[in-house]
């Protein structure tokens, strides 16, 4: 516990860093007794090493997109922002690679690759306050997570802070790194409860010289006539960057069309792009709608797509949950069809969309806190059935201590709490953010 000597021992200790006390809780929890900004990697070292060696909690924060991620503690000793540290350590445009600091915003990296031709590939939501780091620890993705994958497919090196303040690496600064483990994919999604992701190394690629998207909207809630065509699509030669499904209420929303609805993006030089758009064409069942953005309202239409979610920045006014479910690629279609009928029989609203390809559906249930989560568990006893999984991604923490957010443990738990005593034998970090409390 933070007392007011340890605040004053503090304050002596790192006396060139940031300390401000916190005297109000947040409704989303996940915060801190009092918060420190770290500007470099020794900092950061040296906060955790005396918050270990006086067996004070931890929590890490980098945008605050995403405070509503698990956690059933509603107040760390310390919340460790990493809102200063921030800023590109090494681009090397030839090899395509970019090394930057974890509290980075992503849309912040895209904008100095932009004179470059080169992009991260990936594609989180919130991206203007998103951080690398989050969406490491994460392991975030959106609906290009088919052309693009996600943040395992993409880092190729780490700096970590574990909790006792020692400095690890894993991985490289070159694509073609072979030796030894990969560790990245050991704290890739580990929500930040193994260590501080401290720098990011990832791979890039070119912008694409042209981009579209193919709306195709179905006039009959005739969901087998929309799996059928999502099966030529994938079958023939197209290879588009998502395949994304969007349920009537979401669709409505984006496109002012309350019909299942189907996103196919592609991103290429302009004649490829085009051959693709026509052979979607040639195979478009009847009684659909089809229309075209290309280039600038295809951007602006993804930079719609990315805010629509419920997140840690999101004024908390009315209740409001996130599922992430993942299913066999093609199930994301009987999963929206679900959250239809459960949301009127639990009195809920349902937005939702889903990859064809890839099977990980996002589904925003607004309404009262009981109805909420009976939605959930309605949802998540459909998804077991399939054989996937459904956690919740936000949720107000009052209604977090009511819901397992990860639900069940896995037969690999032991392995899980086995590597988290290994690394943080006093439990100080993003404790109980993790699967199984963890």
């Amino acid at each position: 516990m933070i007392t007011s000597e340890n605040l004053t021992e503090l304050k002596t200790v790192f006396k060139d860093i940031q300390i401000n006390e916190e005297d109000h809780n947040h409704p989303l929890g996940n915060t801190g007794r009092i918060t420190i900004f770290p500007k470099t990697e020794q900092e950061i070292s040296a906060v955790l090493a005396y918050a270990n060696t006086n067996k004070n909690t931890v929590f890490i924060m980098g945008g605050g997109t995403k405070r509503g991620y698990g956690g059933l503690l509603e107040k760390a000793d310390i919340l460790l922002s990493l809102a200063q540290y921030t800023g590109i350590v090494e681009h090397n445009p030839g090899d395509m690679t970019l090394t930057v600091k974890a509290g980075t915003p992503f849309q912040e990296i895209q904008n100095y690759l932009a004179p470059y031709k080169q992009r991260v590939p990936l594609d989180p939501f919130i991206p203007e306050h998103a951080t690398m780091g989050g969406i490491v620890s994460v392991n975030d993705s959106g609906p290009k997570r088919l052309g693009y994958g996600a943040a395992r497919d993409n880092v190729i090196g780490l700096r970590m802070v574990y909790p006792d303040g020692t400095l690890i690496r894993s991985g490289g600064k070159v694509v073609k790194n072979v030796a030894g483990y990969d560790m990245n994919k050991l704290f890739i999604g580990a929500m930040g409860t193994l260590g501080v992701v401290s720098q990011v190394t990832v791979k890039l690629r070119p912008i694409a010289q042209y981009e579209s998207i193919l709306i195709v909207s179905f006039s009959e809630r005739n969901v087998e006539e929309i799996r059928a065509f999502a099966v030529k699509v994938l079958d023939s030669m197209i290879e588009p960057i998502s395949l994304e499904l969007l349920n009537p209420s979401f669709a409505g929303k984006l496109t002012n069309i309350n019909q299942y609805t189907l996103l196919i993006s592609f991103e290429d030089v302009k004649s490829s792009v085009q051959y693709q758009e026509n052979v979607i064409r040639s195979i478009v069942p009847d009684k659909t709608t089809l229309r075209s953005l290309s280039q600038n309202e295809a951007a602006s239409f993804w930079d719609n797509f990315y805010y629509h979610q419920p997140n840690g920045l999101t004024n908390v006014t009315t209740t409001e949950a996130v599922l992430k479910v993942g299913v066999v690629n093609l199930d994301t279609i009987k999963i929206l069809k679900e959250a239809e009928l459960i949301a009127d029989a639990c009195h809920v609203s349902i937005e939702a969309h889903g990859g064809l390809a890839t099977g990980i559906c996002y589904l925003t249930i607004r309404g009262a806190n009981e109805d909420i989560l009976s939605a959930i568990q309605h949802i998540r006893k459909s998804v077991m059935k399939l054989g996937g999984y459904a956690i919740v991604k936000h949720l107000p923490f009052f209604l977090r201590k009511e819901i397992n957010v990860w639900g069940e443990e896995t037969p690999a738990h032991f392995l899980y709490e086995g590597i988290k005593q290994k690394i943080d034998a006093n439990k100080i970090i993003n404790k109980n953010r993790y699967v199984g409390g963890i």
